[in-house]
């Protein structure tokens, strides 16, 4: 452990600068830049507000909200997951011809994505603002549902970034995957239509719970259940432990596949 954390203290700086990279990387073609962080939510949010007000506003209070606050975490998960995944191979070259910590690319991919997420959180909160709703000190508990989707996600992308380095087809699999997610997220419907008898399939989806902790800290109010807490800590735990084991089981291997 101790040599592990010399080692990440002894390249914090080359992290740093994957991020800045990752940064840029993905705004090098928008005449918006990191503006887009935040206009994106905000027009998905009117999209789907417009699709799905008729059907779900009397039973969803304050509905933009609600589509944006779920909509919000969904990205991130996905954009931080589908940018992981190709972390490795986007940095072959540099792999072959230096020692890197190999984990600073999947986890700078995702903490660039951590970054203008963050930056989406300004929208949100303007939203809050013009449809009236008040805030408390309790909205500062966002950080716990956050942390939780930054876990699952680095775990998730620690995973993708290992089998995508011998099966490039991955990428297509995880797009309905990633479907199955959305779906599976209450981001435009309310959790209460699901047959209870589904609960327990749709449960296993590690943003349910994370997507309803950050609705009950930001748009209702309350304080995080012990419960709400343990499941999403066991969810990060899970994606991050089976993602750092099959990244270091394998990440000797990268080299003759990148």
């Amino acid at each position: 452990m101790k040599s592990h954390i010399q080692n990440f203290t002894k390249y914090k700086d080359l992290l740093v600068e994957l991020i800045r990279k990752d940064i840029k990387l993905k705004y090098r073609n928008s005449a918006l830049g990191i503006v887009w962080s935040m206009l994106n939510p905000l027009l998905l949010m009117i999209v789907l507000t417009i699709i799905f007000s008729a059907i779900f506003n009397n039973t969803i209070e304050n509905f933009p909200v609600y589509v944006l606050t779920g909509r919000l975490i969904y990205s991130f998960f996905a954009e931080a997951t589908n940018f992981a995944m190709d972390s490795i191979h986007a940095n072959g070259q540099l792999i072959r011809k230096v020692y890197v910590p190999k984990y600073f690319f999947p986890f700078a991919r995702v903490c660039s994505s951590f970054i203008t997420t963050i930056l989406s959180i300004v929208p949100l909160i303007a939203v809050m603002i013009v449809t009236g709703m008040s805030f408390s000190f309790i909205n500062l508990m966002i950080i716990f549902p956050l942390a939780y989707v930054f876990l699952i996600s680095l775990g998730v992308g620690l995973i993708l970034s290992t089998v995508t380095v011998f099966f490039r087809d991955i990428k297509h699999l995880y797009s309905i995957v990633l479907m199955l997610v959305m779906y599976m997220t209450p981001i435009f419907y309310p959790k209460e239509i699901i047959p209870q008898k589904y609960m327990p399939i749709i449960e296993l989806n590690p943003l349910f719970e994370v997507v309803g902790m950050f609705r009950n800290v930001l748009m209702y109010g309350n304080f995080p259940t012990l419960e709400s807490h343990f499941i999403c800590l066991i969810h990060g735990l899970l994606y991050f432990v089976v993602g750092l084991f099959i990244f270091y089981k394998k990440q000797d291997r990268f080299i003759f596949h990148i």
